[in-house]
């Protein structure tokens, strides 16, 4: 069963009989976790006292976030989007076009780690950058959720390999 969130989203509204998140569903929740996380983030850094140089438990918060990203990336570039080009040819132009994506988030990524440790940055270029970036990751997401979702759970059992990241709290079996 799925439902849909206030933007639209799908996502699953549950997981049947214990059995494995098919593939598909594994990718909207770690989508939506890492959306709350950017939520998150971008609150906290709005916050008195929310600058990352100074607060140790914030900088930890935007580098873990930025590590579980770069993390789901590289394993969909090197897992799902591998298996789903070799079996689903008509996939590869999107694929493609997810792994630009990729790139570009991981260089908006490289200028925030940069920025947590430059003395002469300050609060407002590092807004900037996390604005940029909830904004294409916005769309990227989206993106991907309306193209690869099905082709994904139509795929044999659920791997979190393929994916790169679990939600915290969430166990999953492969």
């Amino acid at each position: 069963m799925e439902a849909r969130d206030s933007r639209g989203h799908v996502h699953p509204s549950h997981e049947p009989n214990g059995r494995l998140t098919a593939l598909g569903n594994q990718l909207i929740e770690i989508h939506l976790w890492l959306r709350e996380e950017l939520a998150r983030l971008r609150t906290s850094l709005d916050s008195p006292g929310g600058d990352l140089r100074s607060s140790p438990d914030l900088r930890a918060h935007c580098l873990g976030f930025c590590a579980a990203l770069t993390r789901h990336h590289g394993d969909e570039d090197g897992g799902a989007f591998r298996v789903l080009a070799e079996r689903e040819p008509a996939l590869r132009p999107v694929l493609a076009e997810l792994a630009e994506d990729h790139r570009v988030v991981t260089d908006i990524l490289r200028r925030i780690e940069d920025l947590t440790t430059d003395p002469a940055a300050g609060r407002a270029a590092v807004r900037a950058e996390l604005d940029g970036l909830a904004a294409l990751l916005e769309s990227h997401f989206t993106y991907e959720e309306k193209k690869l979702v099905a082709a994904l759970n139509r795929e044999a059992g659920g791997s979190v390999e393929l994916l790169g990241v679990t939600r915290p709290g969430r166990e999953t079996t492969g």
